[in-house]
């Protein structure tokens, strides 16, 4: 937040020097002002209302120079209120346009409420005033005050921007997102010849998940008007969404083709393609808009992050070198370049690389990687020295960093030293549902599974829903008691938030055997040694087809389970035990 106040300050001082400078006499010149739409600021050419100090009242004249004087010293809520009070007085156009600058500057909605309402009484058809009158609308939940609003703009050949509105549905509740359907629906009902319109319905439709029925009213509008590109770029969405994959690419090949220079529908085209595993096409097509469009850091950094899956690290670095050079996406940046340098083995770049990244997504897996990287050079403490720095200079962070060095001493197998360091963590923390849970599996793996039980019990009391805690549960229960019908409830409850996870399929396939059900147990395990071929998967899917006869079968699973990690403990244990044979 601290950082933004130079920003407004020179907004707010700008507008300062403005007044001072109609106070001279000096004419005021035009430019681009910051004017609100229903999806946010955007530029507009609109000349400001010239404020003309000589024609005022004393009470106004000293309101505004207050005011000006008032942002000169910091005090932006004062300029706001002074302002706000002289345009209610004064009821002046220029001094009107002025407030609701600063009000927006200053996201003060009450005060845009107020000055709108004032701007519509003096000027019925100013376009800001309605569209900030739409958008306060929309905040209150207020669609249908809303879209008069917008209507109304249309009416006066203004772009009311419907599919921004359309857009920010997504974050009303179900039954507001109908309301709001059932408006636009209606709404294009009486404008049957505004595309605009035709295309914000459809993209609500989207929104309210029946892409079908959004994909019928795009095409309709697209045999009308075959050159609308946010309504082509919206099929091509559509398409995919409904499952015509292959569809909605040859729609985009065309039409990209078609229409080069948009820069939407290209990055739409090379998304679905990384989508769809068709990474070089994907790389071709970032490069071609990567030359087209040379300076937006987004396309680089997803031609890079492209080139990089293909195996070709040295463009890669290329694409990201520059972007730290531009000073663009840097954190992403380091983070990548730090990976490549990882997979070469160059392991002071990486540890450098992964340093630089000081904030966002990648802040914490780049310090947890480079803290690995200097555990695995014999400096354990250094790492932990700066885990715990670090920890200290940013207490709201603390939490996060507890985790990291939970995790740090679990990977260099300092199992007593991770239990103080969870243990300390929860006492500082003891909601943290993550510290929490790793202490749990810290205790099984240490044969303390009461603890353990304790541990997840708590987590479940606090957060019923939580599948990868039912799931431990269930599963320690299982490997570790005979209460294999209890275990088998947690399991269950599991399976049923997270249907597809092959770690609780697994789970329940192991339970199902131990309570003898042997081919029920088979079909969770194929299922989930399709889905995720871990060793543990392998030991317990090879068990039960050996249990069945099915030895040939069963020896082909443990192999391929031995050949991702010849070292795994369960699934040795579980091959020689059954076999009598040294499993490597």
């Amino acid at each position: 937040m601290h950082r933004s106040a130079p920003l407004l300050l020179s907004c707010l001082l700008g507008l300062s020097l403005a007044g001072c400078a109609t106070l001279t006499g000096t004419p005021e010149e035009s430019g681009d002002t910051g004017e609100q739409t229903a999806a946010g600021n955007t530029p507009d050419s609109t000349r400001e209302q010239e404020i003309h100090y000589a024609d005022f009242e004393p009470e106004v004249l000293y309101l505004l120079l207050s005011g000006e004087i008032a942002a000169q010293r910091g005090r932006y809520d004062v300029t706001l209120v002074n302002y706000l009070n002289a345009a209610q007085i004064s009821r002046d156009k220029g001094v009107i346009e002025r407030a609701m600058r600063i009000a927006q500057s200053l996201n003060g909605d009450n005060a845009q409420r107020q000055l709108a309402s004032l701007w519509l009484e003096v000027d019925p058809d100013n376009l800001q005033a309605h569209r900030v009158s739409a958008i306060q609308a929309v905040k209150n939940n207020e669609l249908q005050t809303a879209l008069t609003h917008m209507e109304k703009i249309m009416d006066l050949g203004g772009d009311a921007d419907f599919d921004s509105l359309a857009a920010m549905a997504g974050n009303l509740p179900p039954e507001q997102q109908q309301e709001l359907l059932d408006l636009y629906k209606q709404m294009a009902e009486r404008h049957p010849e505004t595309p605009e319109l035709n295309y914000s319905t459809a993209l609500l439709l989207k929104v309210t998940g029946k892409p079908k029925e959004a994909l019928e009213r795009i095409e309709a509008l697209l045999e009308d008007e075959p050159e609308f590109q946010p309504a082509i770029i919206l099929k091509g969405d559509l398409l995919y969404q409904v499952g015509k994959r292959r569809n909605a690419l040859d729609h985009l090949l065309v039409n990209t083709r078609r229409f080069p220079a948009n820069r939407q529908m290209g990055t739409l085209y090379g998304r679905m393609l990384i989508g769809e595993g068709e990474m070089q096409a994907a790389q071709d097509e970032f490069s071609r808009l990567m030359q087209r469009f040379p300076n937006t850091p987004s396309l680089r950094l997803s031609h890079a992050l492209v080139a990089l899956e293909n195996g070709q690290p040295d463009l890669a670095k290329q694409d990201l070198t520059r972007l730290i050079q531009q000073g663009h996406h840097t954190s992403e940046a380091h983070y990548y370049l730090g990976r490549i340098a990882d997979e070469e083995n160059k392991t002071d770049q990486a540890i450098g690389y992964y340093r630089s990244v000081e904030e966002g997504n990648y802040y914490f897996p780049a310090l947890a990687r480079a803290s690995a990287l200097q555990a695995g050079q014999g400096e354990l403490d250094a790492a932990l020295t700066d885990i715990r720095e670090l920890r200290e200079a940013n207490p709201d962070q603390a939490e996060n960093f507890w985790l990291l060095e939970v995790n740090l001493l679990l990977d260099q197998e300092q199992e007593d030293a991770a239990l103080e360091a969870a243990t300390e963590a929860l006492g500082a923390f003891p909601d943290n549902i993550r510290i929490r849970y790793a202490r749990a599996m810290l205790f099984d793996s240490m044969d303390s599974p009461e603890q353990a039980e304790g541990d997840l019990r708590r987590i479940i009391d606090e957060d019923p829903q939580n599948a990868v805690a039912l799931n431990a549960l269930g599963y320690i229960l299982t490997t570790r008691s005979n209460r294999l019908d209890e275990a088998r409830g947690y399991i269950e409850q599991a399976l049923a938030l997270d249907p597809e996870n092959p770690a609780i399929l697994d789970s329940m396939g192991w339970v199902l055997y131990l309570q003898g059900q042997e081919q029920e147990a088979l079909a969770y395990l194929s299922e989930a040694w399709a889905a995720y071929p871990d060793p543990e998967v392998s030991a317990h899917y090879g068990e039960v087809l050996w249990s069945t006869g099915a030895e040939d079968q069963a020896r082909i699973i443990w192999k391929e389970g031995i050949d991702a990690d010849p070292g795994h403990p369960i699934l040795i244990e579980t091959i020689e035990r059954l076999t009598g044979e040294q499993a490597l």
